[in-house]
């Protein structure tokens, strides 16, 4: 994928990695459509990015995912990159009461939003490159998160198949590998001893620029390339009994 001339959307563009994204794209002189739940977000990333077009939606829900499609197929049709980013994380057990609720709820933001907004957006002539990020822990699970994982294992297997499947189509398809960062993902605080999204957004790109299509970073580098016994290790490492 080359770096600069795109015209780009990137879900829950106005925070965390979609920020570090939003930012780098924009900086190597993209046109960047960002979407998110919340307002104020977006206004905050237009005032010190006035270039940037902002779009509230809630992609939890479908028929905003479908006004989401129609808006730009009518307003930007040269819309020609797609950045699945937006997911949310709940550290739970599944013995708690509103277990199955929140479970729904991260199943249809990290996978069914998604998977509807990639089926959409093929229908886009000049879609030419579609970013899945996923995670670390789709090699390895977290237990504290045990459906955030599973979705992002989940959301991990569909990228291999749609770079597969969509090779004919001459549409490239990246796979954004994060480890944990210093983000606000799954609550203020968890992850401020997490490396900064900057370090990570600079490796990516580097990536990028040598025509990867699975980019990655510490932990999620070393999980990518583990063995099943290191696998196993790192699982017992992370979820110490």
């Amino acid at each position: 994928m080359k770096l600069s001339g795109h015209k780009i959307l990137i879900t829950g563009g106005a925070s965390g990695i979609g920020l570090g994204l939003t930012e780098r794209f924009v900086q190597e002189g993209n046109t960047v459509l960002i979407c998110g739940r919340r307002e104020a977000p977006l206004q905050e990333v237009a005032q010190k990015h006035p270039q940037v077009v902002t779009r509230v939606c809630d992609l939890a829900l479908e028929e905003e995912r479908v006004a989401l499609f129609e808006w730009v197929a009518a307003e930007h049709p040269d819309l020609n990159v797609l950045v699945n980013n937006a997911g949310i994380q709940q550290w739970m057990q599944l013995t708690d009461a509103d277990f199955y609720q929140r479970a729904k709820a991260e199943i249809t933001t990290n996978v069914e939003a998604p998977l509807h907004l990639t089926s959409l957006f093929l229908r886009l002539p000049s879609l030419t490159t579609v970013l899945n990020v996923t995670s670390g822990l789709s090699f390895v699970p977290l237990t504290k998160v045990p459906v955030y994982s599973a979705t992002k294992a989940f959301f991990h297997s569909f990228t291999l198949s749609a770079q597969y499947l969509l090779q004919a189509k001459g549409i490239e398809v990246i796979e954004v590998i994060p480890p944990a960062l210093n983000t606000d993902l799954g609550g203020k605080g968890l992850h401020d001893a997490a490396p900064p999204v900057s370090a990570f957004i600079e490796a990516i790109f580097e990536q990028l620029k040598e025509g990867k299509t699975t980019l990655t970073f510490g932990f999620s580098e070393a999980m990518a390339k583990a063995t099943p016994q290191e696998l196993k290790g790192a699982f017992d490492r992370m979820n110490p009994r």
